[in-house]
C-alpha cells in the first residue's frame, strides 16, 4: 500500500470514528480513534526511520 491509500485509510476511519461519536456509538468510535492514532504513528515512525 502506498503512503496515499493509507492516508486515505486512516482519513476515512477517523470521519467514521467522528459519525459513530455523534450517533452514540462510543464504544465503536473510541476503537475507531485509537486505530487511526495507532496507524498514524506507525506510518510517521517508518517515515522518520526512513530518512
Amino acid at each position: 500500500m502506498t503512503n496515499v491509500q493509507k492516508d486515505i485509510l486512516n482519513g476515512l476511519a477517523f470521519i467514521t470514528g467522528i459519525v459513530g461519536f455523534l450517533s452514540g456509538e462510543f464504544i465503536i468510535s473510541s476503537l475507531l480513534f485509537a486505530t487511526t492514532t495507532f496507524a498514524s504513528n506507525i506510518n510517521i515512525n517508518r517515515k522518520n526511520q526512513n530518512d
